[in-house]
């Protein structure tokens, strides 16, 4: 009996060493992938916006799979809708640009996706949570939320999110965001 418990003992140390190696080591990237490296990094730095959001929200988006339309006709990795592609392509100044392209090439799609984020950042003051929610659900009615107090724009209260998408998007967003910034460390 006693041989049989040193076996179990010696057993649960060795699979939390294991366990501890795993998690302290670079394997974990295999399950936190970023492709697009280098169209992210490029976007990112010209719109002055962290690379880890943007590869976040496409990884909630599509999972980094191009060629994507929702049901709602949002395009591309970043899922761009085609109105706010218009909107974007005109302010930035970007004739380059066309619906189509947005649907089938991601570093156009990467384009237009940051300088959008980047407008929500400045709408939001650099409120991140608040920027993913708006990302999602659309900027007037995430500041519609925050100034009639349905919602603070903290993700410590993003239960209190009007529309359950919307709540989970910046859920799995935040984790997302966390996730690369804690594996990655520098992008």
């Amino acid at each position: 009996m006693k041989w049989l418990r040193k076996k179990r003992v010696l057993l649960l140390l060795f699979l939390s060493f294991i366990v501890l190696i795993f998690f302290n080591s670079k394997w974990l990237m295999l399950f936190y992938p970023i492709y697009y490296k280098d169209e992210i990094r490029h976007h990112a730095a010209v719109n002055h916006i962290d690379p880890f959001m943007v590869a976040a929200i496409i990884r909630v988006e599509t999972n980094y799979k191009a060629n994507q339309e929702s049901s709602k006709g949002a395009l591309g990795v970043m899922q761009i809708m085609p109105d706010t592609a218009k909107w974007v392509i005109s302010k930035a100044g970007l004739p380059d640009v066309s619906l189509e392209s947005l649907k089938q090439e991601p570093d156009k799609n990467i384009q237009i996706g940051s300088w959008y984020l980047k407008s929500l950042y400045d709408q939001f003051e650099g409120n991140e949570i608040a920027v993913i929610a708006a990302y999602n659900a659309g900027p007037t009615k995430v500041k519609s939320w925050i100034k009639s107090g349905k919602w603070d724009g903290r993700l410590e209260t993003s239960k209190d999110i009007p529309f359950g998408e919307t709540r989970h998007y910046v859920q799995r967003v935040a984790h997302y965001y966390e996730q690369y910034q804690d594996l990655y460390k520098e992008f």
